[in-house]
């Protein structure tokens, strides 16, 4: 791949709506590239997410962005997420910048001015990896055309404007309105960014092709832009998720393996849906396993014929510990425990099965009594500890990633469990990621299946590694079959192609 000399090419793939496939299309793109022999890296210049990651330096990114980094077989870095927003209300975020918390603000305040001062942070890191990389596939948040917040952009056409990036709008067909929203979308930008938008990819279509196509071409006659490519509805696709109740995994793996358990019985597990719920992608792992089947859940009566209940990670622990009372989860939780049958509390969900949490950081209440189901103090420190622990736990080899303002005291319990402690059948521990080391988690399955009376046996060659290694394989391949990819490789290239019209009324 030719580009300029010192600075490789690029692409921003933005969307019409938040959720229309960009976090997907990135990763496809990615795989896509490094079949081929591209050095590429994924770049989201801001992300606002409860799912992240700590990366080897110990910076914390979006999931999705590791993700992304994975599909194109390169070490996620925070360069490649410089500013993440992990919102801790309706109207307040945490600010991580370069991987590390700098404070808490609210939508007004970031953009107000704070997101315009670390736009100067989001282009040098943006040039770092055109300086490293044959190309940098860049993701846009939510929708370009937010006309109530163009002049703050600093994902969308900002970022694009300023790295003279080529833009391609992935829209939703599955959602309906395809055609108005390329269209809406275009037609509200500036001439300056219009001047950007190279064309479109419509995502999750169902049905014959040839029957869109007039569509297309009509769409092409009224922007004077091409779509790059028709990618079919595919069950499985999606990648760690940014925000939603999804399990990314889940479904790629239903589909193939978890209608058959490897053993007589499947085994059922209920996640608690608390507020500010984070990193709840642990429980893929859980769902990758054949005859395991997880669900969310939010009352009481849905805990009953659960194997196993995890109560997952949440920026929120305080809150999330009320809801659980307000909603009687707490009490069914302390009868679980009561009965011996298996209860796992990661990060947050950890810290609330103490005795007692100190928090004078995140929701500033004081000292608040937790479940008492485990011999747990915790008090939150002004410093989030980041880090990625190997250890050994139920004889196996884990490993995993930590990210928490709460310091535990464990002063007891029956066994050590990683970080935390176990409890007859009630587990804690801060540690997320644990799961995916595969014989770590076939132990902790046989445990729960012991405790829970079933005669669940894990499957001996499940490899989560393996599974998502598939995964993005498997979005390399939608772009690679479905997309132009020539035209797309000529676009990463040769930059923003020129004479696209201008598409009136323009912004406002």
């Amino acid at each position: 791949m030719s580009v300029t000399a010192g600075r490789g090419g690029g692409l921003l793939v933005a969307g019409t709506t938040s959720d229309a496939g960009k976090s997907v299309v990135t990763a496809g793109i990615c795989r896509w590239l490094v079949r081929k022999g591209v050095k590429v890296a994924p770049f989201k210049a801001q992300n606002m997410s409860l799912n992240s990651y700590v990366t080897r330096e110990g910076a914390e990114i979006g999931r999705a962005q590791a993700m992304q980094a994975a599909a194109a077989r390169v070490e996620p870095s925070a360069l490649m997420n410089p500013v993440l927003l992990k919102p801790g209300g309706d109207r307040s975020s945490q600010v991580v910048l370069m991987g590390k918390p700098v404070g808490e603000l609210s939508a007004r305040g970031y953009h107000a001015g704070r997101q315009e001062q670390l736009f100067g942070t989001v282009t040098e890191c943006l040039e770092e990896l055109r300086r490293t990389h044959d190309a940098v596939i860049c993701e846009g948040a939510g929708s370009p055309a937010e006309i109530n917040l163009r002049r703050s952009d600093i994902v969308n056409m900002g970022i694009a404007r300023a790295g003279r990036l080529p833009v391609v709008v992935v829209g939703d067909i599955d959602r309906g309105g395809v055609f108005a929203s390329f269209f809406g979308t275009t037609a509200l930008l500036s001439p300056e960014d219009q001047e950007l938008i190279a064309g479109y990819i419509v995502n999750k279509f169902r049905g014959d092709v040839s029957l869109l196509e007039p569509g297309l071409d009509m769409l092409r006659d009224l922007t004077g832009r091409r779509t790059f490519g028709v990618l079919p509805f595919t069950h499985g696709l999606g990648i760690d998720e940014e925000d939603g109740l999804r399990v990314s995994l889940r479904g790629a793996v239903r589909e193939s393996v978890v209608a058959s358990p490897h053993g007589a019985d499947v085994l059922r597990v209920a996640v608690c849906a608390v507020p500010l719920m984070s990193n709840f992608t642990d429980v893929d792992a859980l769902a990758a396993e054949p005859g395991v089947v997880v669900r969310f859940v939010d009352r009481p009566e849905e805990l009953a014929d659960a194997d196993l209940v995890v109560v997952p990670g949440t920026r929120g622990t305080v809150r999330a510990l009320a809801w659980l009372r307000e909603r009687g989860l707490a009490d069914a939780l302390a009868r679980r425990a009561a009965e011996g049958r298996p209860v796992l509390g990661v990060c947050g969900g950890f810290q609330l099965l103490g005795e007692r949490i100190e928090d004078e950081v995140e929701s500033r209440a004081g000292v608040v009594e937790g479940l008492g189901l485990l011999p747990v103090r915790v008090r939150f420190a002004a410093e989030k500890t980041l880090a990625r622990p190997v250890g050994t736990a139920l004889g196996e080899r884990v490993e995993g990633y930590e990210i928490h303002h709460g310091v535990a005291d464990v002063h007891g319990g029956d066994e050590p469990f990683l970080d935390g402690c176990r409890v007859g059948a009630v587990w804690g521990t801060h540690w997320h990621g644990s799961l995916e080391s595969d014989g770590f988690r076939r132990a902790f399955l046989r445990r729960v299946a012991q405790a829970a009376g079933r005669a669940f046996v894990p499957a001996p060659d499940t490899s989560f590694a393996a599974l998502r290694e598939e995964q993005l394989d498997r979005l390399g391949d939608l772009i690679e079959e479905h997309a132009d990819t020539d035209a797309l490789l000529r676009l990463i290239e040769d930059g923003v192609p020129a004479g696209a019209p201008f598409i009136p009324p323009g912004a406002p």
